[in-house]
This record gives structure tokens, C-alpha cells and sequence, in this order.
């Protein structure tokens, strides 16, 4: 599983006015929780560009001063209007100790749907589990080959991992395989035209039998 490196510094002064003085300043203030008292540091937005803003799901390794701990994003927040980072959550993992993470959904195969014309829609990018650290992963499978033109593809359709428990409504759509309304005219047209044919053949012989 990949890790993202994340320096931080120790913070001492944690009222109001310090916080604020290290966000206009250009850092951001973290609290690392789950590993004995909570560790309150400041670190950059360099430092978890590629932690925050992937589709990813990564591992954060915490080195503050000195002091490495692995841990994952428990929370973020955001500035209202610029959309800046403000603040971070994270949580310190240790082996044995159950997390709940959302981790990303990755499909497997080729769909006959697809094959056909169909368009795959994903309504559903990351799924709930519980899990301890050393049987996470950083994906979830699905297999979409027997995937039919009009098919949705659930939850509880997802590979199962040893260790690893799925939170998320086993009911719920992950994906379907949406009909192209191109498609679909072509489909209905045919099968108007299938319609009307027994009908004329029996026109037919119902002439036949009154001459």
C-alpha cells in the first residue's frame, strides 16, 4: 500500500489566535489522534498535496519532530470560500485495533453491455469497511464480465478479503450498465417492426381463407 511522507512540527500554543497566526503563515494545523494523547503539529500544503487531493486511498507516515507514527485522514477541513485545507484529522493506527475507512471501488473484466454499446455509470466511488491496519488494502474489486446491457452491479457483489468487513448496504448500486438512447430507439424500433409482422402474416391468411 503506498505511503505518503508528512513532516510535522510540534505545537505548544494551541489557542485561537496561534492557530490563526499558522494558516496565514501557510501551514496547517493537524491533530493526530488514536495513539495515546492527542499530538497537535503543523505541517504545509506540500506536505499532503498527494495525500488529500487523489481518488487514492494511502497510508500517512507522521514524522513530528523526530516521532514517526502511520496513521490515516480521519477528517478535513475546508475554507468556505477559497476551498483552502484549514484543518486535519488524523488517526494513528495499531496493529489488532479496528478502523472504518472508505476505500475505492476498481472493476475487473469486460462487460458484455459494454461490448455491446452500453456505457458503464458509477454511482457509487468508495465503500465503507472495518478492518484492522494489517489487512487493509487500498482497492476494492468488482467483477463486471457478466455485466448485461441495463445491469447494475451491488455491494454485496464485491470480492471478499480475509480480515476485511463491508459497512456499506449489500443493496446498493455501484454500478449499471446504462442502455445509449441511440441504442435504445434502435431496440424499441426493432421490436415494433417484430410486432407488426406476425400481424400482416395473419392478415394475410385470413384473406386466403375467405377467397
Amino acid at each position: 500500500m503506498n505511503t505518503v511522507d508528512v513532516n510535522g512540527t510540534k505545537r505548544t500554543d494551541l489557542g485561537k489566535k496561534a492557530t490563526k497566526a499558522v494558516r496565514k503563515d501557510g501551514g496547517i494545523p493537524c491533530v493526530l489522534y488514536g495513539s495515546g494523547d492527542p499530538v497537535h503539529f503543523t505541517t504545509t500544503h506540500a506536505a499532503v498535496k498527494k495525500l488529500i487531493f487523489t481518488p487514492k486511498f494511502q497510508l500517512a507516515q507522521i514524522d513530528v519532530d523526530g516521532s514517526k507514527q502511520k496513521a490515516i485522514v480521519k477528517s478535513v477541513q475546508y475554507h468556505p470560500v477559497t476551498e483552502n485545507i484549514e484543518h486535519i484529522d488524523f488517526l494513528a493506527l495499531e496493529d489488532g485495533k479496528p478502523v472504518r475507512v472508505e476505500l475505492p471501488v476498481r472493476f475487473r473484466g469486460k462487460s458484455p453491455g459494454i461490448l455491446a454499446g452500453g456505457r458503464l455509470v458509477q454511482s457509487m466511488r468508495r465503500v465503507k469497511v472495518k478492518t484492522t491496519p494489517e489487512n487493509l488494502v487500498d482497492e476494492l474489486v468488482l467483477d463486471i464480465s457478466k455485466m448485461e446491457l441495463g445491469s447494475a452491479i451491488r455491494v454485496r457483489d464485491i470480492d471478499n478479503i480475509e480480515g476485511l468487513q463491508v459497512m456499506s448496504a449489500p443493496a446498493t448500486p455501484v454500478a449499471l450498465v446504462e442502455i445509449p438512447r441511440a441504442l435504445r430507439s434502435a431496440t424499441t424500433a426493432a421490436a415494433k417492426e417484430a410486432g407488426k409482422a406476425p400481424a400482416a402474416a395473419a392478415e394475410g391468411e385470413e384473406a386466403a381463407t375467405e377467397e
